[in-house]
């Protein structure tokens, strides 16, 4: 197998440099014992030259003096583990590190001194035995200098912008991999080997690279050993084309080296343009992503959305911004984005700007609760598709004296966009649904699940419009999800909270929830739910762990604390109730439940909407109303404490 010094020649003469030191670094303290007493001989010798002088300072020595230095060896080697001289990092030195091998020169030489003196070595000259220490530990101290002020310089030489020495092993030797070398030297890095399971690259040489072998051999090639840092800084995962579980199973062992972890950008990125190969990232929430993302009809989503007029309620939010960013991609006839945050509107309107110049965009502040202002501005701008994502989806900040504010913004802010919707002749509403509305123990999922019901009633008053929901799982790196979160703890340097170690969560990309979105506007029925089938639940706890680990460190360093569950949480999520049926649709993994009516007495919900709506617009800021309404409009709203 070849091995990386056969890449050798393809380095600068300081990538090289810092190749041969990095290699050594692992027998870093028998090596530098060895050189100090180097040091220890040399300073003898020079001891010497300064008391004889050039002409006698070998002639005039005693026949036993090389066995006196010998001895002189000894007692130093002796001196210097006792202080912990060879464990100094020597590109560290300081003042402390001087402190340290000065007491360690003076006992010593004083040993020394002493031993000569009481055997009546006469013949050794008493300034030897006196100067022989303070030269030593001028050379020791000279020889640190020389060494940082070396590394500095190679620093600055090979240095990334951070001021980081990083050298990799890169997993993957395909077309990204050969793209990926090139800019990779031009930014500073040290490439030290490639990885792939292909058994024909084994050997090979790819731009002065070795493939060092399979990537089960990881561990092999970037492990610390004995506590010793790796001559390996970071890991780099370069397999944009590979299936998710290769990815996954990439990640996985690049993790368990304890080193960063960084990755090259997406297929999907590099197909778009939106990134170049040489632009390494942290890993993405979809990265750890333990499925293949579900590929939905883009000609289908098309036929509905272009050139028409699409307005998305709550557009700067995680969800909507995406919505948006996937709507603009079908060339729809205007944009409309209405939205209560100044800040987030105009930031998604000055991104959608900058990427879809030609695309006519409407920013507006509104407040999906202003019934008045609701109508009045689908009444100006007809539009023919909407997607209703506003909404407050926070479930412990829905639990405390938030009730009311759920109940009015995520029920009655549905109802009064939904009947504006309708009155301006929508051909296609979408309400943005959650798997906390299925068997609620929160304010936030009840009144997600209210929602749905309300949009079940206005599908079967307004045969014009076709109402639908659509529902997932937990959104991968939305605000206020565990990722982001997660992230933050990692960079203060933890501990990473997770409430529950048992707790378990459906997880999609925010990228496929849009798209879910968009393809439930296409094929959906007028009160339809449409569900996607999102695999295997995920632990929140593995989660974090992978987090941890592939930034680099380990439970040790950066421990994980459960916190116990919030208010209105539950252990797991439910995408689809007891008493709902799925049928299939034509798009793979794509699934549509038909909402089964809820109220009070099993009052059929169209008719009995009116009189609900009146209750709940009557309940204005009392949370404890606001409960009690939810609690009779969805029987199977359990609150949390009456649930455990």
């Amino acid at each position: 197998m070849t091995r990386p010094d056969d890449a050798v020649a393809a380095l600068g003469p300081w990538q090289r440099l810092d190749l041969l030191l990095a290699r050594l670094r692992r027998r870093r303290e028998p090596l530098t014992l060895l050189v100090d007493l180097l040091v220890v001989v040399l300073c003898w010798n020079a001891t010497y030259l300064f008391r004889l002088g050039f002409e006698r300072w070998f002639s005039a020595r005693a026949g036993y003096d090389v066995w006196v230095m010998l001895g002189v060896l000894v007692v130093y080697a002796a001196a210097f583990v006792a202080w912990r001289v060879p464990k100094g990092l020597w590109r560290f030195s300081g003042f402390g590190e001087v402190q340290r091998f000065a007491i360690a020169c003076a006992v010593a030489g004083t040993v020394s001194a002493v031993v000569v003196m009481s055997l009546g070595l006469v013949k050794i000259p008493r300034a030897v035995l006196a100067l022989h220490p303070v030269v030593t530990l001028m050379g020791l101290a000279l020889v640190r200098l020389s060494y940082r002020m070396l590394y500095e310089h190679m620093r600055g030489r090979i240095a990334g912008p951070a001021g980081e020495v990083r050298r990799a092993v890169v997993l993957g030797a395909g077309a990204a991999a050969r793209l990926l070398l090139a800019g990779l030297r031009a930014q500073g890095w040290v490439v030290l080997g490639l990885l792939d399971d292909d058994a024909g690259k084994h050997g090979a040489i790819i731009a002065g690279v070795p493939v060092l072998g399979p990537l089960d051999t990881l561990p092999r090639h970037a492990g610390r050993r004995d506590g010793e840092a790796s001559a390996v800084t970071h890991v780099v995962v370069a397999m944009p084309s590979a299936t998710r579980a290769q990815r996954r199973r990439a990640l996985d062992l690049a993790a368990a080296t304890g080193l960063p972890v960084l990755t090259v950008p997406s297929a999907d990125e590099l197909r778009t343009g939106a990134a170049r190969i040489e632009r390494l990232r942290d890993i993405e929430p979809d990265d750890l992503l333990g499925r293949e993302p579900v590929v939905l009809d883009d000609a289908g989503v098309a036929a509905a959305l272009r050139g028409r007029v699409v307005l998305v309620t709550g557009a700067g939010g995680s969800i909507g911004s995406e919505l948006c960013r996937q709507v603009a991609r079908f060339g729809p006839a205007r944009l409309v984005l209405l939205e209560l945050s100044e800040f987030n509107l105009y930031t998604i309107e000055a991104e959608l700007s900058a990427a879809f110049p030609g695309l006519p965009l409407e920013p507006l502040i509104g407040d999906v609760k202003d019934a008045a202002w609701m109508q009045a501005t689908f009444t100006r701008w007809r539009p023919a598709v909407v997607f209703h994502a506003a909404a407050y989806k926070h479930v412990p900040l829905m639990e405390g004296a938030n009730a009311a504010a759920a109940l009015a913004n995520n029920v009655l802010g549905t109802f009064r966009t939904a009947e504006a919707a309708a009155a301006a002749g929508v051909e296609r509403f979408v309400l943005i649904s959650t798997d906390k509305a299925v068997n609620p123990t929160n304010v936030m999922g009840a009144s997600k699940r209210a929602a749905e019901t309300v949009i079940t009633a206005l599908a079967a008053r307004h045969a014009a419009t076709r109402f639908m929901a659509v529902r997932f799982g937990n959104v991968l790196g939305s605000s206020g999800s565990v990722i982001p979160r997660f992230k933050e703890q990692i960079a203060r340097g933890g501990p990473v909270t997770v409430t529950h170690p048992d707790i378990i969560r459906y997880f999609m990309t925010i990228p496929e929830a849009a798209r879910l979105v968009l393809q439930a506007a296409a094929v959906g029925e007028s009160g339809q739910v449409m569900v996607l089938d999102m695999g295997e639940p995920v632990r929140i706890v593995d989660l974090a762990r992978d987090l941890i680990r592939l930034s680099g460190h380990t439970t040790d360093e950066i421990a994980i604390e459960f916190t116990g569950l919030r208010p209105g949480e539950k252990l797991y999520e439910e995408l689809l109730a007891d008493t709902e049926a799925t049928l299939p649709t034509p798009v793979q993994r794509l699934r549509v439940a038909r909402i089964a009516p809820a109220g009070e007495g099993g009052a059929d919900a169209a008719q009995g909407l009116p009189g609900w709506i009146a209750e709940a617009e009557a309940v204005g800021t009392d949370d404890v109303a606001a409960r009690a309404l939810l609690r009779r409009w969805v029987p199977e709203y359990r609150p949390a404490a009456a649930a455990a």
